[in-house]
Protein backbone atom coordinates (compact mmCIF):
# COMPACT_ATOMS: atom_id res chain seq x y z
CA UNK A 1 0.00 0.00 0.00
CA UNK A 2 1.49 3.27 -0.95
CA UNK A 3 0.02 6.97 0.12
CA UNK A 4 1.18 10.24 -1.47
CA UNK A 5 0.81 13.31 1.37
CA UNK A 6 0.32 16.30 -1.07
CA UNK A 7 0.15 18.71 1.72
CA UNK A 8 3.27 18.71 4.18
CA UNK A 9 4.96 21.60 6.13
CA UNK A 10 8.60 20.43 6.21
CA UNK A 11 10.15 23.80 6.45
CA UNK A 12 8.32 24.00 9.90
CA UNK A 13 10.94 25.45 12.03
CA UNK A 14 9.33 22.64 14.48
CA UNK A 15 10.89 19.44 12.03
CA UNK A 16 14.83 21.40 12.21
CA UNK A 17 17.43 19.02 12.57
CA UNK A 18 14.88 15.94 12.29
CA UNK A 19 13.96 15.96 8.59
CA UNK A 20 15.67 12.69 7.74
CA UNK A 21 14.14 10.97 10.67
CA UNK A 22 10.58 12.45 9.61
CA UNK A 23 10.70 11.20 5.76
CA UNK A 24 12.66 7.71 7.89
CA UNK A 25 9.15 7.62 9.42
CA UNK A 26 6.98 8.38 6.64
CA UNK A 27 8.40 5.68 4.14
CA UNK A 28 7.80 2.87 6.77
CA UNK A 29 4.21 4.16 7.09
CA UNK A 30 4.00 3.18 3.54
CA UNK A 31 3.80 7.27 2.57
CA UNK A 32 6.04 6.65 -0.15
CA UNK A 33 6.03 10.41 -2.08
CA UNK A 34 5.36 13.73 -0.54
CA UNK A 35 4.64 16.81 -1.83
CA UNK A 36 6.09 19.88 0.52
CA UNK A 37 4.43 23.12 0.45
CA UNK A 38 5.54 26.47 -0.10
CA UNK A 39 3.58 28.74 1.45
CA UNK A 40 6.07 32.68 0.93
CA UNK A 41 8.99 32.88 -1.41
CA UNK A 42 11.20 32.14 1.42
CA UNK A 43 10.08 29.40 2.44
CA UNK A 44 9.39 28.21 -1.25
CA UNK A 45 12.72 28.21 -1.93
CA UNK A 46 13.24 26.25 1.42
CA UNK A 47 10.69 23.47 0.16
CA UNK A 48 12.87 23.52 -2.70
CA UNK A 49 16.18 22.86 -0.94
CA UNK A 50 15.09 19.97 0.84
CA UNK A 51 13.41 18.15 -2.05
CA UNK A 52 16.85 18.40 -3.68
CA UNK A 53 19.06 17.83 -0.36
CA UNK A 54 16.81 14.97 0.73
CA UNK A 55 15.67 13.27 -2.40
CA UNK A 56 18.53 12.90 -4.37
CA UNK A 57 16.80 10.03 -6.50
CA UNK A 58 14.46 12.75 -7.89
CA UNK A 59 11.02 10.41 -6.97
CA UNK A 60 10.05 10.99 -3.42
CA UNK A 61 10.12 14.67 -2.18
CA UNK A 62 8.11 17.33 -4.81
CA UNK A 63 7.34 20.59 -3.74
CA UNK A 64 4.91 23.57 -4.30
CA UNK A 65 5.88 27.48 -4.51
CA UNK A 66 3.27 30.25 -3.77
CA UNK A 67 2.25 32.33 -1.33
CA UNK A 68 0.04 32.00 1.50
CA UNK A 69 -2.97 34.53 1.68
CA UNK A 70 -1.66 35.20 5.32
CA UNK A 71 1.55 37.31 3.76
CA UNK A 72 -0.05 38.35 0.70
CA UNK A 73 1.16 42.06 1.30
CA UNK A 74 4.33 41.10 1.36
CA UNK A 75 3.78 40.41 -2.52
CA UNK A 76 6.35 43.04 -4.96
CA UNK A 77 7.84 42.71 -8.26
CA UNK A 78 10.58 40.82 -6.83
CA UNK A 79 8.14 37.86 -5.43
CA UNK A 80 6.66 37.71 -8.75
CA UNK A 81 9.98 37.14 -10.82
CA UNK A 82 11.05 34.47 -8.10
CA UNK A 83 7.99 33.03 -8.42
CA UNK A 84 7.99 32.45 -11.63
CA UNK A 85 11.63 31.38 -11.56
CA UNK A 86 11.14 28.78 -8.53
CA UNK A 87 7.70 27.32 -10.94
CA UNK A 88 10.27 26.38 -13.62
CA UNK A 89 11.91 23.91 -11.76
CA UNK A 90 11.05 20.31 -12.38
CA UNK A 91 10.49 19.65 -8.32
CA UNK A 92 8.26 22.20 -8.16
CA UNK A 93 4.46 20.99 -9.20
CA UNK A 94 2.09 23.26 -8.32
CA UNK A 95 1.31 26.99 -7.87
CA UNK A 96 0.86 27.37 -4.24
CA UNK A 97 -0.21 27.69 -1.39
CA UNK A 98 -2.29 30.78 -2.58
CA UNK A 99 -6.24 31.66 -1.95
CA UNK A 100 -7.86 33.51 0.49
CA UNK A 101 -8.55 33.63 4.30
CA UNK A 102 -11.13 35.95 5.73
CA UNK A 103 -11.18 34.30 8.67
CA UNK A 104 -7.71 36.04 10.10
CA UNK A 105 -7.49 38.80 7.62
CA UNK A 106 -3.97 39.03 8.35
CA UNK A 107 -3.46 40.80 5.19
CA UNK A 108 -6.46 43.27 3.33
CA UNK A 109 -8.90 41.41 1.84
CA UNK A 110 -8.28 43.47 -1.59
CA UNK A 111 -4.39 42.11 -1.76
CA UNK A 112 -5.57 38.79 -0.89
CA UNK A 113 -7.49 38.51 -4.45
CA UNK A 114 -4.88 40.29 -6.14
CA UNK A 115 -2.32 37.97 -4.85
CA UNK A 116 -4.76 35.15 -5.57
CA UNK A 117 -5.39 36.44 -9.26
CA UNK A 118 -1.49 36.78 -9.82
CA UNK A 119 -0.77 32.80 -8.87
CA UNK A 120 -3.48 31.34 -10.84
CA UNK A 121 -2.21 34.07 -14.22
CA UNK A 122 0.97 32.30 -13.01
CA UNK A 123 -0.53 28.75 -13.39
CA UNK A 124 -2.85 29.49 -16.95
CA UNK A 125 0.84 30.56 -19.16
CA UNK A 126 2.87 27.77 -17.27
CA UNK A 127 -0.02 24.64 -17.70
CA UNK A 128 0.23 23.93 -13.70
CA UNK A 129 -2.05 22.73 -10.99
CA UNK A 130 -2.69 25.10 -8.65
CA UNK A 131 -2.79 24.19 -4.59
CA UNK A 132 -5.65 26.43 -2.64
CA UNK A 133 -6.48 27.79 0.98
CA UNK A 134 -9.73 28.59 1.29
CA UNK A 135 -11.43 30.21 4.73
CA UNK A 136 -14.59 31.97 4.95
CA UNK A 137 -14.39 32.93 1.48
CA UNK A 138 -16.13 30.04 -0.37
CA UNK A 139 -18.35 32.26 -2.57
CA UNK A 140 -15.27 35.10 -3.07
CA UNK A 141 -13.13 31.99 -4.10
CA UNK A 142 -15.58 30.70 -6.93
CA UNK A 143 -16.16 33.89 -8.27
CA UNK A 144 -12.34 34.74 -8.94
CA UNK A 145 -11.70 31.08 -9.81
CA UNK A 146 -14.94 30.86 -12.51
CA UNK A 147 -12.60 33.17 -14.80
CA UNK A 148 -9.69 31.14 -14.93
CA UNK A 149 -11.08 27.36 -14.65
CA UNK A 150 -11.14 27.01 -18.20
CA UNK A 151 -8.08 27.35 -18.64
CA UNK A 152 -6.11 25.70 -15.56
CA UNK A 153 -4.99 22.10 -15.60
CA UNK A 154 -6.28 21.74 -12.34
CA UNK A 155 -6.93 22.60 -8.37
CA UNK A 156 -7.21 21.34 -5.28
CA UNK A 157 -8.76 23.43 -2.04
CA UNK A 158 -6.57 21.51 0.11
CA UNK A 159 -7.23 20.89 4.21
CA UNK A 160 -11.44 21.27 2.92
CA UNK A 161 -13.03 21.55 6.11
CA UNK A 162 -16.45 23.47 4.72
CA UNK A 163 -19.73 22.53 4.62
CA UNK A 164 -21.99 20.69 1.96
CA UNK A 165 -22.70 23.67 0.18
CA UNK A 166 -18.90 24.55 -0.21
CA UNK A 167 -18.46 21.29 -1.37
CA UNK A 168 -20.80 20.85 -3.74
CA UNK A 169 -19.62 24.34 -5.34
CA UNK A 170 -15.91 23.20 -5.81
CA UNK A 171 -16.87 19.90 -7.31
CA UNK A 172 -19.36 21.91 -9.69
CA UNK A 173 -16.10 23.74 -10.65
CA UNK A 174 -14.09 20.24 -11.61
CA UNK A 175 -11.90 20.61 -8.56
CA UNK A 176 -9.66 18.15 -6.29
CA UNK A 177 -10.40 18.28 -2.68
CA UNK A 178 -7.69 17.51 -0.19
CA UNK A 179 -9.00 15.80 3.51
CA UNK A 180 -7.27 16.01 6.82
CA UNK A 181 -6.82 15.06 10.18
CA UNK A 182 -9.38 17.23 10.97
CA UNK A 183 -11.48 14.71 9.89
CA UNK A 184 -10.38 12.70 13.13
CA UNK A 185 -11.33 15.55 15.66
CA UNK A 186 -14.93 14.93 17.00
CA UNK A 187 -15.05 18.41 18.47
CA UNK A 188 -15.11 20.29 14.92
CA UNK A 189 -14.27 17.52 11.86
CA UNK A 190 -17.55 15.53 12.12
CA UNK A 191 -19.86 17.33 10.03
CA UNK A 192 -17.18 15.99 7.06
CA UNK A 193 -17.92 12.02 7.73
CA UNK A 194 -21.03 12.37 5.57
CA UNK A 195 -19.37 14.33 3.36
CA UNK A 196 -16.69 12.71 2.25
CA UNK A 197 -18.74 10.33 0.71
CA UNK A 198 -19.44 12.80 -1.96
CA UNK A 199 -16.16 13.16 -3.19
CA UNK A 200 -16.09 11.14 -6.40
CA UNK A 201 -12.74 8.50 -7.07
CA UNK A 202 -9.98 10.61 -8.93
CA UNK A 203 -11.37 14.12 -6.99
CA UNK A 204 -9.77 12.86 -3.44
CA UNK A 205 -6.59 13.62 -2.09
CA UNK A 206 -4.90 12.61 0.96
CA UNK A 207 -2.92 15.26 3.54
CA UNK A 208 -1.00 15.32 6.99
CA UNK A 209 -0.63 19.18 7.02
CA UNK A 210 2.20 18.30 9.45
CA UNK A 211 2.95 19.46 11.84
CA UNK A 212 -0.57 20.85 12.15
CA UNK A 213 -3.69 18.82 12.46
CA UNK A 214 -2.33 15.69 14.67
CA UNK A 215 -5.29 13.13 13.96
CA UNK A 216 -7.10 13.18 17.27
CA UNK A 217 -7.76 9.65 16.95
CA UNK A 218 -4.45 8.38 16.90
CA UNK A 219 -3.42 5.91 19.40
CA UNK A 220 -1.12 6.52 20.90
CA UNK A 221 -0.72 10.08 20.84
CA UNK A 222 2.93 11.43 20.53
CA UNK A 223 3.99 13.42 23.78
CA UNK A 224 5.06 16.30 21.74
CA UNK A 225 1.83 16.86 19.80
CA UNK A 226 3.82 17.41 16.61
CA UNK A 227 2.29 15.82 13.87
CA UNK A 228 3.85 14.33 10.93
CA UNK A 229 3.39 12.44 7.72
CA UNK A 230 4.02 9.17 9.24
CA UNK A 231 0.50 9.50 10.73
CA UNK A 232 -1.12 9.98 7.62
CA UNK A 233 -2.66 6.08 7.50
CA UNK A 234 -4.80 7.14 10.65
CA UNK A 235 -6.81 9.59 8.03
CA UNK A 236 -6.92 7.26 5.70
CA UNK A 237 -8.60 4.95 7.83
CA UNK A 238 -11.10 7.68 9.10
CA UNK A 239 -11.92 8.35 5.86
CA UNK A 240 -12.04 5.24 4.17
CA UNK A 241 -14.34 4.19 7.08
CA UNK A 242 -16.66 7.18 6.41
CA UNK A 243 -16.49 6.40 2.47
CA UNK A 244 -17.40 2.83 3.40
CA UNK A 245 -14.40 1.47 1.19
CA UNK A 246 -11.30 -0.68 2.17
CA UNK A 247 -8.31 1.05 3.25
CA UNK A 248 -6.75 -0.43 0.31
CA UNK A 249 -9.12 0.95 -2.34
CA UNK A 250 -8.82 4.57 -0.55
CA UNK A 251 -5.36 4.44 -0.72
CA UNK A 252 -4.88 3.44 -4.33
CA UNK A 253 -7.58 5.65 -6.29
CA UNK A 254 -6.33 8.63 -3.90
CA UNK A 255 -3.03 8.04 -4.70
CA UNK A 256 -3.68 7.14 -8.30
CA UNK A 257 -5.02 10.92 -8.04
CA UNK A 258 -1.95 12.36 -6.96
CA UNK A 259 -0.20 11.20 -9.26
CA UNK A 260 -2.03 11.96 -11.67
CA UNK A 261 -2.60 15.80 -10.80
CA UNK A 262 1.56 16.33 -9.16
CA UNK A 263 2.49 14.48 -12.32
CA UNK A 264 3.87 12.06 -10.48
CA UNK A 265 5.65 8.54 -11.25
CA UNK A 266 5.35 5.59 -9.02
CA UNK A 267 8.77 4.64 -6.86
CA UNK A 268 10.91 2.50 -8.45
Amino acid sequence: MQLIDIGVNLTNSSFDERHQAVLERAYAAGVQQLVLTGTSIDGSEQALELCLKLDESGQRLFSTAGIHPHCASDWNGDSAQRLRGLLNEPRVRAVGECGLDFNRDFSPRPQQEKVLEEHLALAVELKLPVFLHERDANQRLLEILKDYRDHLTAAVVHCFTGEQQALFSYLDLDLHIGITGWICDERRGTHLHPLVREIPRGRLMLESDAPYLLPRTLRPKPKNGRNEPAYLPEVLREVARHRNESVEDLAEHSTASARAFFGLSAVN
